[in-house]
């Protein structure tokens, strides 16, 4: 039986909350922003109105400001869309028990065995999901429909707002092979570079191009986006209760040159940390301890590991755990050819709540504060790229990632375009 899969994405998600009780604004640009008395506070979201003017997610506000003006900022309760996305969510449910969150605003639907039960009409049944959103909750979205998670995706991406996009067997050759190679779902940074080395410009070039040279090049991942690209992902829509958590959390790098120096080996640290604290913040689980492994040039390893006073998923802490390893087992003079930090003992966010009641201490709403800043950056680095934000420590190229989570892993706290 062939599949049918919606990918259903919230339109202009934040600002569109945040306009149910500012209704007077909505034909005003509006953006919804972390510090709207900063103007070295970055944009989040932004509503049709203030897209027109070029207004960008990520950018800083006077560089909004400085192309629109008259842009409206509103601040951001996230608490509120958390309690959005779940009614969201609910309501998908009552379509089919398989539903997969693609972060806060987007979500994946397979209604194979479920479709015939609403008429049979994959169409007719997105275009009614979007009316009862718009109806019951005052939200858009956008609907792609496809044979596949990865099309689906691309559908929903197609036609905003408030569109259904069905891509079949039959048109998918016209509808996404023109689509630029980086609309792709997983299509990273570093394989877009290599696509561009050789002339893989559209999705269309990458479906033609010789999936044995990809491999070559990328590795596993090079052929995955070779099958996507030619329609072939039958990765499963799983729901969220069936996803097992993850024992550990890594993230490592061979750098392109070798690491010397305290600062330097500070920086590679600073990078992967931040990127296994984002990964930790996307499972909703915290560590209770950290994990470094060092590799000299003469590809000799030395790994040490230690317990944290407190469970915790904030970049910082984890990047001073895995330093303080660093200056006890390794001369900062030696250099270091590739670096993997590890987030280990794992625990959900429930527990380590409860942990933190028992050892209350004053630093635990400060720590509360800073999950709430880093779970922003990763909202804007989901949507735009790891690069849109880095710790200003971490300059560094980013070599060959070892440790990246695989195509078909989620993301979390995403907001639209």
């Amino acid at each position: 039986m062939e599949r049918v899969i919606f990918h259903c994405d919230l339109n202009s998600f934040y600002a569109s909350v945040e306009l149910l009780d500012h209704p007077e604004l909505r034909h005003l640009p509006v953006a919804v922003c972390g510090d709207p008395d900063s103007r070295h506070g970055i944009i989040l979201a932004k509503n049709e109105p203030a897209k027109t003017f070029g207004v960008k997610t990520a950018e800083t506000i006077w560089q909004a400001r400085k192309k629109c003006p008259d842009l409206v900022l509103l601040p951001a309760h996230h608490d509120k869309y958390r309690e959005f996305s779940r009614r969201v969510n609910r309501i998908y449910q009552e379509y089919t028990d398989l539903v997969e969150p693609f972060g806060i605003d987007e979500s994946w639907l397979d209604l194979t065995g479920t479709l015939h039960l609403f008429g049979g009409n994959a169409r007719a049944l997105a275009d009614q999901i979007r009316d009862r959103l718009r109806g019951e909750l005052g939200l858009t979205i956008s609907v792609g429909v496809s044979f596949n998670k990865v099309f689906a995706k691309l559908g929903s991406d197609y036609k905003k707002p408030d569109a259904t996009t069905v891509i079949t067997r039959e048109n998918f050759r016209q509808i996404v092979w023109p689509l630029p190679v980086t609309d792709l779902l997983y299509v990273g940074r570093a394989a877009a570079q290599t696509f561009q080395k050789f002339n893989i410009r559209t999705i269309g070039d990458l479906a033609r191009f010789d999936r044995e040279s990809l491999f070559t090049l990328l590795g596993k991942n090079g052929a995955q986006l070779h099958d996507f690209a030619c329609g072939l992902d039958r990765s499963p829509v799983a729901p969220a209760a069936q996803q097992t958590p993850p024992k550990s959390v890594g993230n490592g790098l061979t750098f392109p040159r070798n690491l010397q120096g305290r600062e330097e080996i500070r920086a590679g640290i600073t990078q992967l940390s931040d990127q296994v604290g984002a990964r930790l913040r996307r499972h909703h689980m915290k560590c209770q301890g950290v994990s470094l492994a060092i590799r000299d040039p003469d590809f000799r390893d030395l790994s040490r590991q230690q317990r944290l006073r407190s469970p915790t998923c904030l970049s910082r802490e984890i990047a001073q755990a895995a330093m303080e390893l660093a200056e006890s087992c390794w001369a900062m003079d030696r250099p270091v050819r590739a670096l993997t930090v590890t987030a280990i003992y794992l625990i959900s966010e429930e527990e380590a709540g409860a942990q933190l009641d028992l050892l209350a201490d004053t630093q635990d709403r400060k720590r509360e504060r800073l999950e709430k800043l880093e779970g922003t950056l990763d909202s804007i680095r989901a949507k735009y790229g790891k690069g849109a934000i880095a710790p200003a420590s971490a300059p560094l190229d980013p070599g060959v990632d070892r440790h990246a989570p695989p195509p078909g892993g989620s993301r979390s706290y995403l907001e639209d375009s």
